[in-house]
């Protein structure tokens, strides 16, 4: 029973890892749609947000089946907790990758203001944490859990030179305050990205500490 338990715990982080390549095309494809101006693909983020929904229910119904039926302890009941966080992190990152889709199809024919170019410097950062954070999960990597979390304050000092950049370019010309506060949001959804992101790497740690940690 225990190594069949192992096998499972070790197919469910698979699972988690899929989740992961779901999250990061998501989130490389909301911000590709957003810069091209491409608001008929960007209708298509939805469908694959749905996607990481199932992924999140599949992998959080396996989680009570192995709670119930196997009845882990110590550090494989902590495993399988993190776990069903992580998950809800996950889909949180894909919503938000939603939202930033629906701000591609709000603005769709403006010409960009020179701001959103701040935009893909956080993508960059963003698509790194999370391919990073695949390996941590599957390597079993704390170090790297704490590296990625880092990168956490990268994305926050971009969205305030963001966040500037665009109050000044407003007080010069109220013609961009339409679009001057739609990539303010996506902005705000990409650190929020981040955040959550970092909550997964507190998940990593904890499951082989055995200790909550605040990295934020």
């Amino acid at each position: 029973m225990r190594e069949e338990f192992r096998n499972d715990l070790k197919d469910l982080k698979k699972e988690v890892s899929f989740m992961m390549d779901k999250v990061y095309d998501i989130v490389d494809k909301s911000i590709n749609y957003l810069m091209t101006n491409d608001y008929k693909k960007a209708k298509s983020i939805k469908e694959m947000d749905d996607c990481i929904d199932l992924y999140m229910d599949d992998i959080e119904e396996k989680v009570v089946e192995l709670i119930a039926l196997q009845q882990p302890m110590a550090k494989d009941l902590r495993t399988l907790f993190a776990i069903s966080k992580m998950v809800t992190d996950l889909e949180r990152i894909g919503d938000f990758a939603v939202n930033i889709a629906k701000e591609t199809i709000n603005i769709a024919n403006e010409e960009h203001i020179k701001a959103i170019y701040y935009i893909p410097k956080m993508k960059v950062i963003i698509l790194d944490m999370l391919s990073e954070l695949k390996l941590s999960l599957m390597n079993k990597d704390i170090k790297k859990a704490y590296e990625i979390a880092k990168l956490d304050e990268n994305i926050d000092m971009i969205y305030k030179d963001l966040y500037n950049h665009i109050l000044i370019l407003i007080n010069k010309d109220s013609n961009y305050i339409n679009q001057g506060t739609k990539l303010l949001f996506v902005g705000r959804y990409l650190e929020r990205m981040a955040d959550h992101i970092t909550n997964i790497c507190e998940r990593i740690i904890y499951i082989h500490k055995g200790q909550k940690v605040d990295i934020n």
